[in-house]
């Protein structure tokens, strides 16, 4: 058994960590508040230019009208045969399950499309690392590549989401959009962590290329909170500032749906055709941009809930070294007793 003072040196250092981990969970709590900040001012750009998109759809012609052809070609569906999947998780760890069950979530993805060239575009040193250990990393694909269907690593970006900017978006689909259209790649999805408020998370696998309907993401595969980790987040919230509904914006998407379909013919400086050909490519990296936010929310919330979880395993395990050194401490008290009552009966 344990002197008493291992017991206080263990119970000193266990004190220790919990501050550290109380720490990290208000740290984690402000920067999910202002991560929740930028995530709900970027909304208004990105629904207005999706309404803008849809007034567009019923006034420029999508179809050709002597052939039926598409016009776009980011609307243009093909066989897969190449897909490339942008895989979000974050640069550190301590953040509980948030990257474990992102990169479950895309390596069912990657056995679902067997038989397929898998492209992976890893965002976040963890994501990464992890795929860098499963795959090998190549250059991408020309469209009339005749290689044997293998799952590679094409891209990689590390220390991006401390900071993020709708630059690093940008440039990302600038790079696909182009592939797309040179027929290299016939799909894109990219799988994040969907976050809107502490409690309503799901892990979701969005399909990105090609367009299906402007507006509405197209979810190849979803995965909601259990009661057990809405409860866990709840906790984590109180008395850190942390709201646990996402902010009400019903009225201002309101006003925003009602450009899309107002009875009136609007009139563009270009031709809608042009315009609609224009703006396509910037609505993909809005939902790029929007992936990157949210999934920089979710991480800090992860973060959050799993540090209060160590601080109350901390709590618990200070409680339990108490009552072992209370014990020992008593039975070495008795055995000094028993002792002294055995020398003086000797007598």
């Amino acid at each position: 058994m344990a002197n008493i003072l291992d017991i206080r040196r263990r119970i000193r250092s266990v004190i220790n960590t919990r501050q550290i981990t109380r720490a990290m969970k208000m740290v984690s709590a402000a920067r999910l508040r202002r991560a929740q900040e930028r995530a709900l001012a970027a909304r208004p750009y990105a629904q207005m230019l999706t309404n803008v998109l849809k007034s567009l759809v019923s006034r420029a012609d999508v179809y050709d009208p002597s052939t039926g052809d598409i016009l776009h070609p980011l609307l243009v569906h093909r066989h897969e045969k190449n897909v490339l999947l942008i895989v979000i998780t974050g640069d550190k760890g301590l953040a509980g399950a948030f990257n474990a069950n992102i990169l479950k979530a895309a390596m069912r993805f990657i056995e679902s499309k067997s038989g397929k060239n898998i492209e992976v575009e890893a965002v976040g040193r963890k994501g990464r690392d992890f795929l860098r250990r499963r795959f090998q990393a190549s250059e991408p694909r020309k469209a009339d590549s005749t290689e044997t269907p293998r799952t590679t690593i094409v891209g990689e970006q590390v220390g991006v989401l401390n900071k993020i900017e709708y630059s690093l978006a940008s440039e990302l689909a600038g790079r696909l959009v182009m592939r797309y259209t040179r027929a290299e790649i016939d799909s894109v999805y990219i799988v994040y962590n969907e976050f809107k408020s502490v409690i309503a998370q799901r892990l979701v696998v969005e399909q990105l290329l090609p367009i299906e309907r402007i507006g509405a993401p197209e979810i190849a595969q979803a995965k909601d909170m259990d009661l057990e980790e809405k409860r866990r987040a709840i906790e984590a919230a109180k008395g850190a500032g942390v709201a646990l509904r996402p902010a009400d914006t019903q009225e201002a998407d309101a006003r925003a749906a009602a450009f899309a379909a107002a009875p009136v013919d609007y009139i563009y400086e270009q031709p809608p055709k042009e315009l609609f050909r224009a703006l396509l490519p910037k609505y993909v990296s809005v939902q790029i941009f929007h992936a990157m936010l949210e999934s920089v929310a979710a991480e800090h919330a992860a973060r959050m809930t799993a540090m209060e979880s160590a601080t109350n395993n901390a709590s618990d395990m200070i409680d339990s070294l108490t009552l072992q050194m209370n014990r020992v401490r008593q039975a070495k008290i008795t055995k000094e007793i028993i002792e002294i009552v055995s020398g003086a009966a000797a007598l």
